[in-house]
């Protein structure tokens, strides 16, 4: 009965962290979900270098830990002479890091779609440019929407990588409380439902909003 009592009596001080903990997933999936469209059309692009440049960041990101590349941006970069607060590198870490993966996300949702769909849109005289727009992008969505919901509740997660660089999320600040009150079992079980709690609803919500794409599409 304690554990339970003690696992309650800290929800109202991990609660104060997740306005923090959205602002980073909202902020970094919103550049993730930008850079990685970007990056998936440089990787089906017919120019050789937007090839090189996109096939690189990919390698580069994927083949180092998230956790270095947020250390990197909050600790390193100030010795060249950026420095970046703690919630946007957090911010800016996440969203260059989910980029890559979702640019495979999107750069295979792109290349699912039916050639056919493609030439029926330029037989009706778009241009490529806007058949890629209007056509081909919008399906690719409906296709990458479960994946890309998938990306974010993770990301919510990695959120609380963001505690090594100064970001009082719930993690970090489980880890203050519990060097306070050294209530330690309590504290990260409690900080373990919070993120259940934002998770559970949002994977709800993402099958959702695939059934409605598909439905639409």
């Amino acid at each position: 009965m304690d554990f339970i009592n003690n696992t309650l009596a800290v929800f109202p001080a991990l609660l104060v962290a997740v306005p923090v903990v959205v602002q980073l997933a909202l902020g970094a999936m919103l550049l993730a979900l930008v850079l990685g469209l970007l990056i998936a059309l440089a990787r089906i692009s017919s120019i050789k270098i937007l090839r090189g440049i996109a096939t690189f960041y990919l390698e580069v990101i994927r083949g180092t830990p998230l956790l270095v590349q947020l250390v990197y941006i909050f600790f390193v970069l100030p010795s060249i002479g950026v420095e970046i607060e703690p919630v946007p590198a957090g911010i800016l870490g996440l969203g260059l890091n989910y980029a890559a993966y979702l640019s495979e996300v999107f750069r295979s949702a792109i290349l699912s779609v039916e050639h056919g769909q493609t030439e029926a849109a330029l037989s009706l005289g778009y241009t490529p440019s806007k058949t890629l727009w209007k056509v081909v992008i919008p399906q690719s969505f409906v296709v990458s929407m479960g994946p890309i919901g998938n990306y974010f509740i993770a990301m919510i997660k990695d959120t609380a990588l963001t505690s090594v660089i100064a970001v009082t999320e719930i993690l970090k600040t489980a880890n203050i409380l519990n060097s306070q009150t050294f209530q330690t079992t309590a504290i990260y079980t409690a900080a373990a439902i919070l993120y259940l709690i934002i998770s559970l609803p949002l994977s709800r919500v993402v099958v959702v909003l695939e059934r409605k794409a598909r439905a639409n599409g």
